[in-house]
This record gives C-alpha cells, sequence and structure tokens, in this order.
C-alpha cells in the first residue's frame, strides 16, 4: 500500500513541477512579444569533487542548481540567464581539476566558474582565470595564501583560515593554555593557515614548540608513528587542520594509541567541524571531548525552509544517497551562485558575453571580453543571503563573521560558546574575554569535569633529569657528596631547598632525581655554560644551582624568576679609619662649602650694614666700629647671639632668611660630625673601580663565572684576573696581596661577609644581573608554574629560614655595612639652592634700598634748571650722594629725639629770613675751643650775594655767632627739616 501511495505523491509532484514549467515558458513567450530583445544565455561552470565519500560535490552542485532556479523565479524580467555547465575534479585531483577548468573556458566559453572545492585546486585554476579574464568564484577554498596571489579574478565566498584562528586563540586564553601542537595537512589548505595560527596564540601568550605535518597520502601507520612522537612530549593541546578524509582516520588513531584520554585537549577547524555530522558513528565515539570551531549559521526562516527544499530536491535527484548533509559549505555555494547571477545582469547590460581569440596562440584559451565588467560587478554586489550580508571586500574576500565553539559529545555535537570578531580597528585578542564568558559546560576527553592543564611530563617511567653543579667552593649553594661505601650521591644546599620548597607548591606532582654535572672521578665537567648547554642539547631536563640568569644564556635555555638577590660587586679589605685627628672638625663639610660659606658671611654682614647704616645707632660711628660690628652681626648668627637692633624691614627679612640657611647648615654639619666621630669605625682600601684601572691592579674573581667576560668588558685585561673557588681561597689571595679587590656576585658577596664581615666590605655601586634562577628547555610549559611558586615561597617565611640554615646561621656582623664608610662630606651641591634663596633675598633687598634712596635725593644727581648756575660735575653729584648716604636719616623715627633737640628758632640768631619759617641747627662751642665752623665750599664767591632770601630747599650760609656755628638747613616752606648739616 505504501508503494502505490509514494507512486501516486510522485505523479502529483511531476504534474505540479510540470504546471510551473509551462506557465514559465509562457511568461517567457509572453515578456518576448513586449519585449524586443530575449534573455541572453552565459556560461558558468562548476568544478566540484562528485567522487567524495561524504557526497559534498552533490549537496554543493544542488545547491548551485537551487540557487539559479530560485534567482530567476524571483527575476523573471532579467535579460541574463546563468547556465550552468559542472565538471568533476575527481578526488582532489589538481591536474584534473585544471585540465576541467581548461576545458570550460575554451570549449564552453564560460563567463565564471564557480569552486573548485580546495585551495590546492584554486591555486592551479586563479592563473588560468587571470589570462582568460574569467573570475574565479570559490565558496570552500580557504587557506590564507590564496589572498597573496592577489589576482583581481579570485573572489572568495567563503571565510579565510586566518579569521578562524583567533576563535582558537580565544578559547586557549580562556583556559590558560600556553601551548599548542598543530597537526596538519602537508598541502596548501594545511600550510596556510600555519602562519596566521603561530601569530594568533602568541597574541596571548601560547608557543608554539612544534609542528606535526601529515602528508595527505599518509598510512595508518605512518599517522600512528607521527602520534607516538607526540605522546613524549609535555604538551598535551592539539590543534588539528586537516581533510575530512583524513581527520577520521587520525581520531581512530589517536584513540587506539590512548591520548583521547584524560589529560588530552583537541581543537579541530572548521575544515572538519562543518563535516562532523557526515562522520561515521564510530568515528565520533572515537573524538569524544573535541571542541571544534566552524562558521555560525543564522537559524533564520529563509534557512530552514531553504534546508527543508533543499532535502526534498536531493532526495529527488539522488534516491540512492541517504545519509547526505548540507553544512555550511552549501549555504555559502547557494550565496556565490546568487551574488554571480546578479554581477551577470549587471554586466550583461553593457556588451554580450563572448570571447576574443589569442592571436599569439601562446596559450590554447581565449580572452573574455566581458571579464573585466563582471569582474568589477561581482565587487559591487550586495544583498542578504542565507549567511546574512554578502558583500566582498576590495581584494575580493569576505569579511569576517561570528563562529560557534562546538563540543563533541555522543553523536553530535553541542553548542557550549560563541565568539564575534571585534570592530574595526580593534585588537583580535580583545575579542577572546567574549567566549571566556559565554562557554557552556565542556565534556573533556577521558575526564568530562576537570579542565586539562595543558601539559604533562612524559614520565614512561623516567623521572626529571635534573643537572646539578659540582664545585670545590661555596658549598653553602650546592654541595654534591658521594659515599665512598654505598657509592650513594647526595646532593644538598641553599639552591637544593630553594627548588624542593617550590615543588611542594606546585599542583601537581613533579617526579625529579639530581645528576651531577661531573666526570668519573668526581671533578666538574666544564663550566656553567657547559652546564647550561646540556639542557639546550636534551641532555638534561633542568638545571638547579646557582645558575646566574644573563642575557647569553637566556638565548639558548628558559629561565625562571630569579629567587636571590641580584648584581655583581666589588668587595676589598678594610683597615681601621685613621680620619681622626686634630683637623677632623673640618671633613663633615666639602672645601668649596667652606669657602661659599664664609664669603656669605661677608656678603651678609655689608648688607646689614647698608640697609641699617642710616637708620640705626649701632651701625655708626668710626669705619673700625662699623666693620667690626657689621662682621660681628653676620658670624653671631651662628649661634643666634647677635644682640644689634635691626630697625629695616628689608633688613629683618635678609637675616630671617639667612637663619634659616645656617641652621640648616649647623644641624647638618652637628649630625655628619658626630657620625665621622662615632659611628664610622673602618675604611675600606679602594673606594673607586677606575682607580684599579689606573694603576694596573690585580683583581679576583670567583672560577667559572660569568664575571671574568664582565671585568674584560670593564677593561681589566687578563693577565690581572686571578681566580679563587672558595672562600679560603678568596681569603688567602688577599692575606699574600696578589689582589687588592674582587668581583663577585651578590649572593656570594653575602656569604663572605657573613663569616668575614670585620675583615672586608662590599662597595658600590653594583653592576646589574638577575640572580640565579632555574633552568629548562625552551619553551617549557613548567616555567611559569615554577615562577609562580618562586613568587610564593620567597614571600613566605620558609625563605627566611632557608637564607638562615645556609647563609646567616655563621653571621657574626650581621650589621656589616655594604657602603664605604668615607665619602660621605656635605658638598655644594646639597645646599646650593639655599645660598641662592638667601643671596637672591640680600641682592633683592639691596636693589629695593638703591632705588628708593636714589629716587629720595634724586635732586643731587638731577639738580633743577635754577640749581644748575653751580654747575657741579656729576662725579661731584655722585659724591655728594655717596656723602648724604653717610649722614643719619633724621626722619627716621630711630633720630627723633636727636631732631627734636636740635631744631633751634632763627630768630634767635637775629638772621633775616622771609615770611616763611626755617630751623637751623646750631651747635655751641665752648670758649676758647679751637674748632670752627665748617663752612660748605661753594663754586663761586657771588653765591652768598646773590640772594638775601633763603629759598625752599636751598642750603644757606649764615655768619656765626662767637660761641656758636650755625649750620645749614634743607627744609620745606613751612619749617620742617629733611635734613641738616653742620657748616
Amino acid at each position: 500500500m505504501a508503494p502505490e501511495t509514494g507512486r501516486r505523491r510522485g505523479w502529483f509532484r511531476f504534474f505540479v513541477a510540470t504546471l510551473f514549467a509551462a506557465a514559465a515558458v509562457a511568461g517567457q513567450i509572453s515578456s518576448g512579444t513586449n519585449n524586443t530583445t530575449a534573455a541572453v544565455a552565459v556560461n558558468v561552470g562548476v568544478i566540484v569533487d562528485m567522487d567524495r565519500a561524504d557526497f559534498a560535490g552533490q549537496v554543493w552542485l544542488s545547491c548551485v542548481e537551487m540557487a539559479v532556479s530560485e534567482f530567476y523565479g524571483s527575476h523573471p524580467n532579467y535579460t541574463t540567464r546563468v547556465v550552468i555547465t559542472a565538471r568533476d575534479s575527481r578526488r582532489d585531483d589538481v591536474v584534473q581539476a585544471a585540465a576541467s577548468a581548461l576545458d570550460l573556458i575554451k570549449n564552453v566559453q564560460v563567463q565564471a566558474i564557480l569552486g573548485p572545492d580546495t585551495s590546492m585546486q584554486a591555486n592551479f585554476l586563479i592563473p588560468l582565470g587571470e589570462k582568460a579574464h574569467v573570475p574565479i568564484v570559490s565558496f570552500s577554498a580557504t587557506s590564507p595564501t590564496l589572498a597573496s596571489i592577489g589576482s583581481p579574478y579570485f573572489f572568495r565566498a567563503v571565510q579565510n583560515d586566518s579569521t578562524q584562528v583567533h576563535a582558537v586563540a580565544a578559547i586557549f586564553k580562556a583556559f590558560g593554555w600556553r601551548q599548542a601542537v598543530p597537526i596538519y595537512v602537508d598541502d596548501a589548505f594545511g600550510q596556510g593557515i600555519i602562519p596566521s595560527l603561530v601569530d594568533s596564540l602568541q597574541a596571548v601568550d601560547a608557543r608554539v614548540p612544534y609542528r606535526s605535518a601529515i602528508s595527505p597520502s599518509a598510512t595508518d601507520d605512518q599517522i600512528g608513528e607521527e602520534l607516538y612522537k607526540l605522546m613524549t612530549m609535555q604538551t598535551r593541546v592539539f590543534i588539528v587542520h586537516v581533510s575530512p578524509d583524513l581527520g577520521p582516520r587520525l581520531f581512530v588513531k589517536a584513540k587506539e594509541v590512548g591520548m583521547m584520554s584524560a589529560g588530552y585537549v583537541w581543537i579541530i577547524t572548521d575544515g572538519l567541524t562543518v563535516f562532523l555530522p557526515s562522520f561515521h558513528p564510530s568515528v565520533l565515539r572515537s573524538m569524544q571531548g573535541v571542541l571544534g570551531v566552524k562558521p555560525h549559521v543564522p537559524q533564520t526562516q529563509a534557512v530552514l525552509n531553504f534546508t527543508t527544499r533543499w532535502r526534498r530536491k536531493f532526495q529527488r535527484d539522488h534516491p540512492e544517497i541517504l545519509d547526505a548533509n548540507l553544512n555550511s559549505y552549501g549555504l555559502r555555494a547557494y550565496d556565490a551562485t546568487w551574488a554571480l547571477a546578479m554581477a551577470v545582469e549587471k554586466a550583461g547590460a553593457a556588451t554580450y558575453f563572448s570571447f576574443e581569440s589569442d592571436k599569439t596562440k601562446k596559450y590554447m584559451v581565449g580572452v573574455s571580453r566581458n571579464g573585466q565588467n563582471l569582474a568589477s560587478a561581482l565587487l559591487g554586489t550586495s544583498f542578504r543571503g542565507l549567511f546574512g550580508g554578502f558583500a566582498l571586500e576590495a581584494d575580493g574576500q569576505l569579511r569576517a563573521s561570528a563562529y560557534e565553539v562546538v563540543n563533541v559529545n555522543g553523536n553530535a555535537d553541542r553548542v557550549v560558546g560563541y565568539w564575534t570578531p571585534p570592530p574595526a580597528g580593534e585588537l583580535t585578542t580583545r575579542s577572546s574575554s567574549k567566549v571566556a564568558s559565554q562557554l557552556g559546560t565542556v565534556i573533556w576527553p577521558g575526564d568530562p569535569g576537570a579542565v586539562p592543564k595543558g601539559f604533562e611530563i612524559p614520565m614512561s617511567g623516567k623521572k626529571l633529569r635534573i643537572g646539578v653543579p659540582v664545585k670545590p667552593g661555596f658549598r653553602e649553594f650546592v654541595s654534591v657528596s658521594t659515599d665512598p661505601e654505598t657509592n650513594e650521591t647526595t646532593v644538598t644546599g641553599y639552591c637544593m631547598d630553594v627548588f624542593e620548597a617550590v615543588v611542594k607548591t606546585l599542583p601537581y606532582a613533579l617526579p625529579f632525581e639530581y645528576v651531577p654535572f661531573a666526570k668519573p672521578n668526581g671533578e666538574s665537567n666544564g663550566s656553567y655554560n657547559d652546564l647550561v648547554n646540556q639542557v639546550f642539547l636534551g641532555n638534561l631536563d633542568a638545571v638547579v644551582g646557582d645558575i646566574t640568569i644573563i642575557a647569553n644564556r637566556s638565548n639558548y635555555v628558559d629561565f625562571t624568576l630569579p629567587y636571590t638577590e641580584s648584581g655583581v660587586s666589588m668587595v676589598v679589605p678594610v683597615r681601621p679609619d685613621g680620619s681622626k685627628n686634630a683637623w677632623s672638625f673640618l671633613k663633615p663639610l666639602t672645601w668649596d662649602l667652606w669657602v661659599t660659606t664664609f664669603l656669605f658671611f661677608l656678603f651678609i654682614g655689608f648688607v646689614v650694614w647698608v640697609l641699617e647704616h642710616r637708620i640705626s645707632k649701632d651701625f655708626r660711628g668710626p669705619p673700625s666700629h662699623q666693620a667690626g660690628t657689621s662682621l660681628w652681626f653676620s658670624f653671631s648668627t651662628m649661634a643666634f647671639a647677635q644682640r644689634q637692633n635691626l630697625v629695616s624691614n628689608l633688613t629683618r627679612t635678609v637675616v630671617i632668611i639667612w637663619c634659616f640657611v645656617v641652621l640648616i647648615i649647623i644641624q647638618s654639619y652637628t649630625a655628619s660630625f658626630t657620625s665621622l666621630l662615632t659611628v664610622q669605625r673602618l675604611r675600606p682600601t679602594v673606594t673607586d673601580m677606575s682607580e684599579l684601572l689606573r694603576k694596573g691592579e690585580f683583581v679576583g674573581y670567583q672560577e667559572g663565572t660569568f664575571v671574568v667576560g664582565l671585568l674584560n668588558s670593564m677593561g681589566f685585561s687578563g693577565d690581572k684576573l686571578v681566580s679563587y673557588n672558595s672562600i679560603e681561597g678568596f681569603d688567602s689571595l688577599f692575606r699574600q696581596g696578589r689582589i687588592v679587590a674582587a668581583f663577585d656576585e651578590v649572593p656570594y658577596i653575602k656569604l663572605i661577609l657573613a663569616k668575614r664581615c670585620s675583615e672586608y666590605m662590599m662597595i658600590d655601586p653594583t653592576y646589574k644581573a638577575d640572580g640565579f634562577g632555574f633552568v629548562f628547555p625552551k619553551g617549557s610549559p613548567l616555567v611559569p608554574d615554577i615562577s609562580r611558586a618562586i613568587l610564593n615561597v620567597t614571600e613566605g617565611d620558609s625563605m627566611t629560614k632557608i637564607e638562615e640554615t645556609w647563609i646567616g646561621k655563621n653571621n657574626k656582623c650581621p650589621e656589616s655595612s655594604t657602603s664605604p664608610p668615607i665619602g660621605n662630606q656635605l658638598g655644594l651641591n646639597s645646599f646650593w639652592s639655599l645660598f641662592l634663596i638667601a643671596g637672591v633675598a640680600a641682592v633683592s633687598a639691596l636693589c629695593i634700598f638703591s632705588v628708593m634712596f636714589v629716587y629720595e635725593h634724586r635732586k643731587l644727581l638731577f639738580p633743577s634748571k635754577d640749581d644748575l648756575h653751580s654747575n657741579p660735575s656729576f662725579w661731584r653729584r655722585v659724591l655728594n650722594l655717596f656723602k648724604t648716604f653717610d649722614e643719619k636719616d633724621l626722619k627716621f623715627h630711630t633720630f627723633r629725639d636727636d631732631r627734636v633737640g636740635n631744631e633751634i628758632n632763627l630768630a634767635d640768631l637775629n638772621v633775616m629770613t622771609s615770611p616763611s619759617t626755617f630751623s637751623v641747627e646750631t651747635t655751641e662751642f665752648p670758649a676758647g675751643s679751637s674748632q670752627k665752623p665748617i663752612t660748605p665750599p661753594l663754586d663761586s664767591p657771588s653765591e652768598l650775594n646773590e640772594s638775601t632770601e633763603p629759598r625752599v630747599g636751598e642750603i644757606n650760609n649764615m655768619d656765626s655767632h662767637p660761641n656758636s656755628s650755625v649750620g645749614g638747613v634743607i627744609a620745606t616752606a613751612d619749617g620742617e627739616i629733611i635734613t641738616s648739616r653742620v657748616f
């Protein structure tokens, strides 16, 4: 009954299809009657592999045919019609694909080619299409190397593989993995992704220590051999980028060898992920826990409707194929065909599609006349397709779109997260945070709950071989001893205790064994560089000991963070400090500071005298008295014992600032002198390395370390360097006088000073070095874990206990200084700013005083026109100004009593005056005194008779009384005295 029903349905569908076809023909006939031209047929070739086991070629071809049919069903009035001609590329055969393309171009004269399947085939077809001006539109060739060809006739309607590597890097950042091994097929498809994959992983601090390339024709045994090699490595994260026919065999073999167990991580690219639904269930059982990325297909109604239509058509066209699946490449083929049909219509409006034969006959193909127009039309085509917005960039590539992160669980893959590309101009690594916040629960291989750490130490019955140096001295750091009876080797020391404490803090077990770097007789087998080189050569898994981190070594191995102090410094003997003598009080200050301080005392005294001379009685009198008072005042500021009264505000400002400077200098001197007398007991014999070079002295260094190279770079010749290998040897060289200084690393110097602190001293400066670190091979995943563990140990109490055990237990002088005891004199460079402030204040006060004084007595320098009859010279006027400066300023309040006592009435002297009242100053002389009135000099004898009436501001000369002398006065009109002088 069921077969009969199926036949009836089939006839019914055939009848409906016939009706639709008749309607289409009628529409075309009808349109032909209304249009002057019929639709132009445009040949388009399709190259796909029809022999694929997953029937992908048939699936993609059916999508292309549906796109043509549905496009013209939606656009019946278009003047062009795409006609599809398909060719089989036959099992990814590059030559066959090229031959098919040549046949399509030469014999069918196709105007464009859709396909081919693989990147390797596309690499051959692109030059052919460029020669014939035939656009190659690929919907499945994803290799980034194709974009580098730069052909204007190659268009990629699928995502470039360089986009999905950012999604892979985002997964790494989300889980914190630091290493990955890419497993890729050794052809254009596999090789093209590697550069961009490595770059994206480095952007999230992940490295690629090894690359596993598998031949496309590799057998199962060859695949197994490569997998066994990967098992011996530490990395447990693998990124698989292979073809769909190689991928299933790879995972089945990985399951057999035990690499799909707990601790392993497998990530597949979209070249495999999109084909997961077509894999056999046995293959999917071998891929449990695998993560994959694939383009995100929006589940719109258009996609759902198309999937239903395609399934019906494919079952009708290929009833013998029962398990075909539509994937994202089929949707891309549909959109690419739709875009090509739109571009054909745009280009066909300009000219008909035809070929121009090659007249040179150099090539067996012609050139498409409309190829350039068609290529330009493709770049300008945009529409809403099944995948969303379709638009090609200027280089013929699609814009980046979102990716899904899926996890294989059971017989299907489920989405656990999404990755979206960053905004334009934004760093791609920033988008990784989106995955970290959106990833769901992941089922991991062998252990559904625990996130693999990404690496393991491959045991295989062996422990981690850790090399240790063998040396006769400084056994506190590394000590290797062998029991002569049991022949058992014991390794102890400061470095060993630190390493063992670090290993205990790791979140996982790390079995190891120490391997002394020694000859059969127990002696050292070489230098530290030779020991580090054993890790580079693969003879040792790590090195633990007093190994200094230097740049040259880091080129070959990786170091952990340092666990000791860093640097190289100089050690010299010390002798009793003989600096204490009768002149020790001069040593706290340098000579330039002494001289500068003394000169400033003189300068401040002079400034105070200038500002106070006219207004203060304390700064008047005989010149010797004035000089002594000024100096006494200036130097008494050291003890703040000055007794002179300061009248001017300018003087007070200067003295306040100067007292502050003196206070700081005195306090600094006191502290330095006290330290010189009480604290500093010892002094080094040498304080400067340049002194050693200048005198050609012998210096020591520890044998086997890198310090000898540092000394050579500093300028020390080889014949001036003497080595030692123990503290005893170090001490012996100094006692024998063979060296005057030694250079060593700070950890060794601390050990020496702990035992010989009263005999030696470390002298600054310290030359940069990075301290001791543990050595591992380049790219070892143990380095970040052990570095973090070192931080935990060094910040805790265990590090202090280890140092006390090996370095500090013999320290009898814990307060020994590591800096030279001398050379700490106070210099001018520490106080120049204070002197500058005091000097500026003093000079400013002098300037202000000078300007005010000159302005007040400006008539002495620049007399009025009425006074120019005397015609005094300029230097005479300057001399009068200085004489005026030497007089008291009777206007000032300090001379108020003197001014009032000396005023007399001019009427008592019977002097004829004008109606204005003038005051004069008289001086009484005893009878018989030899002193006489001083008469001011006059420029001409006739000055007395020029006027009998005194003028305001004029100096008058009057006849003296027998017992008195009359002084001239300078007065105002109302009789107020400005100044007076005894004549």
